[in-house]
């Protein structure tokens, strides 16, 4: 009785698993497929463009941040302590100066980041349909969430050419 039973269990777990076998799979990595899209590149253009005066100010900042530690490590020694004190002050006012502006940079980058993808993503998900329903997939997965694929799998490169076609 326990052998029927167990047979019986056995072919029910084979064709419960037959399906699974039959399932079209296609794995994406949308980072890359959005990143690397045209309007992707000039949206990042345009950033570059927008905050490129910023950027050039915090590394003018950063490098009169490096003089003037290189000055109290250097005479610090010799310097009268008004001096010091003087130097130590700029590097706080400067350092400050920095923080401040790289924040302001780093905050315009995810605001423009965040932007770019909540205009991109009705695009990237009619891409990503046009790709599934020319290829006949039942899933597509994140690359990230996937431990081994084959090439023939990823789908990234045409998602990317055809959210390309769509701008």
């Amino acid at each position: 009785m326990r052998k029927i039973a167990g047979v019986l269990g056995l072919g029910l777990l084979t064709m419960v698993s037959v399906p699974a076998m039959a399932t079209e799979v296609g794995v994406l990595d949308w980072r890359e497929a959005l990143m690397s899209s045209n309007s992707a590149q000039a949206s990042m253009n345009q950033l570059k463009n927008r905050i490129s005066a910023q950027q050039q100010q915090a590394q003018s900042l950063s490098q009169e941040l490096q003089q003037l530690q290189q000055r109290l490590q250097k005479d610090g020694d010799v310097m009268s302590e008004s001096e010091r004190n003087s130097v130590t002050q700029q590097l706080r006012q400067k350092g400050g100066q920095f923080q401040q502006l790289r924040g302001q940079i780093s905050q315009a980058q995810q605001q423009a980041e965040q932007q770019y993808l909540k205009s991109a993503k009705p695009k990237l998900d009619q891409a990503i349909q046009q790709v599934v329903d020319e290829r006949d997939l039942d899933m597509v997965v994140d690359r990230d969430a996937v431990v081994y694929s084959g090439d023939s799998l990823d789908i990234t490169s045409e998602v990317t050419k055809i959210f390309n076609s769509l701008n």
